[in-house]
Order: C-alpha cells, then structure tokens, then sequence
C-alpha cells in the first residue's frame, strides 16, 4: 500500500480525524509517520476542517525545536489528506499517566519539557490549542518527548483565527477556550496545568459524567488542591500549579516564566537525605570543573610555547669558525630532531655553509617560520589538518633545496 510516494508498513493507531501509519519515504529511505484523513470526511466535518488538517502542517512545519515534532511534508493522494513527520518510536504520555501518579522529578521534568515547547511555539506565534497527554510522546531511555498534534493550532493574528469555537479537549481546556472566546499561549498554559495535576494526583483536574458537567467546573469550580491528594508535593511546585490553573488568563505566568520557574523547582527538590549546603556545593563543584578544564590547557600551552621559543633559538643559523668541526651540529640536524620529521639523508652532515651567505641564510629564517607556523597549528588543530600537512611538505622542500645548495657550495 502506498500514500503519494510513501510505502506504508504498518499501522500505528486511529484517532477522531483519521489514521497513522508507519511508512518508509523511498526517496531518502527515511522512516516516517503518515496522518491521514479522507477528504470526503473532511468535508462532512464542515468548511474549516480541511483547513485545519492544513494548517497543522503549516504551524508544526514552522517550529525547529527539539520538544517538536518535525513536520517533513503535506499533500493530498488518492483521496486522502496526509501530514508526513517525524517517526517517533516510543509511548504516549497518556500511555505513563494510565499507570497512577508519576514521580516528583518525573512529572517536573516532563511538565518542564512541554513548557519548553510550548514557549517556542509561542514566541514564534503559534499556540497549540490542545495540549493533553495524548498529544505528547516519550521517547528515548531518559524520557525525553515531543509536542505533536498541532491538528487544531492557529497562527496568531492569522486570516484563519476565529471565536465561537470550542475546540480541544474538555478536560485540558482553559475556561475562556471552553467559552469559545479568544484565546492566545496563556490558554495552553492552563492546559499544561491540568496535565501536570493530573500527573502529580493520578487524577483529572476537572472530570465529570457529560461534557456540559466538565465544561461548567473547566469555567467555574477550582479542582481539589493537589497537595490534599498529594500532601508530600512540595509549597512551592503547588502554588505555581495554583496559578497556571487560574481562571483569569492574565494572572497565568508565560511559557518562558514557566521554564525558569520549573529550573528552580527541579532544584529545590533535591532529597532531603543529602543535605548539600548548595552554595559551596556549587561553588566547589565551578571550581573543579574550571580546574579540570583548565589546567591541562594550561600545561598544553606552556609546552607548546616552549617548543616554539627552544625551536626559534635552535633553528638560528650557528656562527662557527672556517676551520673543520666534527663535533659540530648542521641546522638541518637540528630541525630533523625538533620536529620528529622522518630522518633526512647523511648529505646533511657535511660541513657547514659559509656564514655570510644570504640566500642560505634567507632559507634558515623560512624554515623557522614554517616551524613556528606548524607548532601553533598543531595546538590549534590536530596532526591531520591540512594545513598541518601543507606546511610539513613545504618544510621538505626547503630542507632539499638547502642540501641541494650546500653540495653545490662543497663542490665549488
């Protein structure tokens, strides 16, 4: 079975608007998830409908963001509209919460994570309108997730925003969404709030037998205080829960505020079976981390500076007499040893170049250039940088040309 180019492998589950397969893009053998949704239906379900299938591609497809899912592409075949993301193997949050209340740093990482995403999406004018644990995947060993569904998203100041409709679901709405008012990032606030009740108590923070009984208590009643259900949840995470939670959109706090305020609340709810006084503790912990850093770096430099400064005064060109000398040192001799080049032919052991020779001297000042060229390279870079290996071969070519010239001065 096929959807557009799309080789479909299996099914991956079925929602109100339509189905998710599993799929392989064949043009870059990518794994990928198809949505899918008749079109036919689509247009039972009224005018804005297939707009707003649409319009989750262009929301979601705007936003890079590591707690997103990334929308690849959006079409229309064989009489259906699709959506092709990002394939993420794991469980949905609602898949973890079905299992009872989560763990403190758990649900705090979590909730941290959503607000994240949600502060992104938001200052790049995008609201979700439906956040809910259904709409939020787990992926990875240490629970990392993805914000999907961006299904009922509006751009803010978008042709397409319109009031007087209630959409998302009841039980994560906030009351001013449920009222079928205007709504801006602030509504999704609210709506994280009621996950991470509900992640923290095991229960709905605002349930009901009808939709019209859940709507009333979304609008009017304030859901039983977390900490009664919960009494080890601590002061401070339950009055931030308190003001995501409130009725009046402008006494919410914005997505970014939230995230800081999760940063500290992940912080301060380190166990008290380790009393830490945090401030050394972070002190002492800077200062290792510096010392570690820096003191290798340190020495890396100061052997690398002392290679080029014993390299300068090595290479400079010795002043010896006319008169024979065996025991002396040739500058190629030197060089060979300083820079652990492999080892050059025995031409080079001759006598010493008449010291007042200026083309010889010009090419001894070179070859200390490139040495020193080449030691700094080699702290900046590797032994593989090419520009490493550029100069080592200019450094040969010098050092041939010089034993080329001697010979023919020791021939003379």
């Amino acid at each position: 079975m096929k959807i557009g180019r799309y080789e479909i492998l299996d099914e991956i589950g079925q929602g109100a608007m339509g189905t998710v397969y599993r799929a392989r893009d064949p043009l870059i053998e990518r794994t990928v998830a198809i949505k899918t949704v008749p079109i036919a239906q689509l247009q039972q379900e009224g005018a804005d409908a297939e707009s707003r299938f649409l319009r989750e591609a262009q929301s979601a497809g705007r936003l890079s963001h590591p707690n997103i899912v990334t929308i690849y592409d959006v079409g229309e075949a064989d009489g259906l509209a699709y959506i092709a993301m990002e394939y993420l193997p794991g469980r949905t949050l609602r898949d973890l919460m079905n299992k009872g209340p989560m763990p403190l740093d758990l649900a705090l990482d979590t909730a941290m994570q959503m607000a994240e995403a949600m502060a992104f999406a938001h200052e790049h004018g995008v609201i979700h309108r439906d956040i809910k644990p259904a709409n939020v995947v787990v992926t990875g060993k240490r629970g990392h997730i993805k914000l999907t569904d961006f299904g009922i998203a509006h751009l803010v100041n978008g042709d397409h925003t319109q009031a007087g409709q209630m959409l998302g679901s009841p039980r994560y709405m906030s009351p001013e969404q449920a009222m079928g008012r205007e709504v801006d990032g602030r509504s999704d606030i609210f709506s994280l709030g009621a996950v991470l009740y509900e992640m923290l108590t095991g229960r709905y923070a605002f349930d009901g037998d009808s939709l019209p009984t859940i709507v009333y208590r979304v609008i009017n009643e304030t859901p039983v205080p977390a900490t009664t259900l919960r009494p080890k949840i601590p002061a401070g995470i339950a009055s931030l829960l308190t003001h995501m939670l409130n009725k009046k959109p402008e006494a919410r706090p914005d997505a970014r505020t939230l995230v800081s305020a999760f940063h500290a609340l992940s912080l301060a709810s380190t166990p008290a079976t380790a009393p830490i006084p945090v401030p050394s503790a972070t002190r002492v912990s800077r200062l290792l981390r510096v010392l570690a850093f820096g003191v290798p770096l340190g020495v890396f430099l100061l052997i690398g500076l002392g290679i080029i400064v014993i390299e300068h005064f090595l290479a400079t060109p010795p002043q010896v007499s006319r008169q024979p000398a065996p025991q002396a040192v040739s500058p190629a001799t030197e060089d060979t040893t300083t820079d652990q080049l492999p080892p050059e032919s025995d031409e080079t052991a001759d006598s010493p170049p008449p010291e007042s020779d200026a083309y010889l001297a010009g090419l001894d000042k070179k070859l200390v250039e490139l040495r020193i060229k080449r030691t700094v390279l080699l702290l900046k870079y590797t032994n593989q940088h090419p520009d490493v290996i550029q100069v080592d071969r200019q450094l040969e070519q010098l050092r041939a040309e010089r034993r080329r010239y001697l010979k023919r001065l020791q021939k003379n």
